[in-house]
């Protein structure tokens, strides 16, 4: 197969890919690459017939230009091969085929013609052994011309497909994941835990599909305890979104929950502040405090204001949402942690002094990024010291308003 007439602007090496029921396997992948003249070497395909019925088949033809890895350009078409009958003559295989491009009957079964030329910008290839004659003008006589040749090669026109703009894809998407810190230092957390949800979840701790996005539990002294106090928590407790007005956030217990100190009500959205104290429950106090340390055009930052505080904060941000700095509201508390975002299915971090975009994976090297200290690392858990086991229906996302 031979290549001609592509734009100089493509890649200097496309991919051909044939799908027909000729090609062993159904499929087959080649590479097309310009010479140094500035044309196309040619590819050899195979096809076999074997145990074929006789008749015609479709060969669909597709080249891509590759730019960066991804499919920059496009171009297909489809053309048929002819699988003859066991018993059929040279003859009769080119008269059958020719007689659907041109008004030839091939009656030789020997052919010494290099080339011929047809009317009406018909253009035939033909290779023959021991050609005699280099070129046949059909156009000149009227009727039909008898003639017979070995090979027949012709032209098919490739049409370029419109491709969608396709964005860089993210290496490690996920929708909850947490930068864990191996020596945390004077103020700092342990895990960050990183959620981009359109509706997140606040809800007691469980180990087996657990109802919540964030699961809470309560810190005493002694450290965390997922028994006592923490099943006074709902397994669906409390909803943070955006709203028309802002972040806003939802009581929707059966224990309660104070605002700054104060109950709202159940189903009543209220909007967050910076600052604000948030207590799970309403009936007893200090089993889960949380304080609103940072509001951001995409996210929200919660500190924990209890004995959980060096254990865990959270970093609630909207799913493939831009940030804009200028027009951050944070304490001094949240100020020290790296700017993230969400885009294209997964975690990034912005570089505030450079405009630089990281995408975060568990390969990223984080010291080496703004606001990241030595011994943190991205994992692809929001809760990698846990085995948190979900099955079916009680993934992230399933926010269906209940009450436990």
């Amino acid at each position: 197969m031979e290549l001609r007439g592509m734009s100089a602007a493509c890649a200097p090496q496309l991919t051909l890919r044939l799908r027909s029921d000729l090609i062993p396997r159904g499929h087959v992948q080649h590479d097309f690459v310009r010479t140094t003249r500035g044309d196309w070497r040619p590819v050899f395909v195979d096809f076999s017939s074997r145990n074929k019925e006789h008749g015609q088949y479709q060969i669909d033809v597709e080249v891509h230009s590759h730019l960066d890895g991804a499919v920059a350009q496009k171009w297909v078409c489809t053309f048929v091969i002819l699988v003859p009958r066991r018993d059929a003559t040279l003859t009769e295989i080119h008269q059958i085929f020719l007689s659907t491009h041109k008004n030839v009957r091939v009656m030789a079964d020997d052919a010494s013609i290099a080339r011929v030329t047809g009317g009406d910008g018909c253009n035939l290839d033909v290779t023959a052994r021991n050609a005699g004659i280099a070129h046949v003008d059909l156009s000149a006589p009227q009727g039909k011309i008898d003639m017979g040749f070995t090979t027949i090669a012709w032209d098919e026109e490739l049409i370029e497909v419109d491709l969608p703009a396709a964005s860089h894809c993210h290496p490690h998407p996920s929708q909850a994941a947490c930068l864990v810190n191996a020596a945390p230092e004077a103020g700092e957390q342990r895990q960050i835990r990183l959620f981009a949800l359109e509706e997140c979840m606040l809800g007691r701790f469980e180990l087996v599909d657990p109802e919540a996005d964030v699961l809470l539990s309560h810190f005493s002294p002694d450290g965390q305890d997922n028994n006592g106090l923490t099943r006074r928590l709902s397994g669906r407790h409390a909803i943070i979104r955006r709203g028309q007005q802002g972040f806003e956030i939802e009581d929707v217990s059966r224990y309660g929950m104070l605002l700054d100190g104060v109950w709202p009500g159940k189903h009543k959205p209220v909007a967050l502040r910076l600052g604000m104290r948030i207590e799970l429950s309403a009936s007893i106090k200090g089993i889960v405090v949380l304080s609103v340390t940072a509001l951001l055009a995409h996210g929200v930052i919660l500190h924990r204001i209890d004995h959980g505080a060096r254990a865990e904060c959270f970093y609630l941000l909207l799913p493939d949402t831009q940030p804009t700095p200028a027009s951050h509201l944070a304490t001094p508390q949240a100020s020290c942690l790296p700017v993230l975002f969400h885009r294209n299915g997964g975690f990034w971090h912005l570089d505030t002094a450079s405009g630089k975009e990281t995408a975060l994976a568990p390969v990223t090297a984080l010291d080496k990024l703004s606001g990241f200290a030595r011994h943190k690392r991205f994992a692809s858990e929001p809760y990698p010291e846990c085995w948190i086991i979900r099955t079916e229906g009680a993934a992230l996302c399933d926010n269906t308003m209940q009450t436990a």
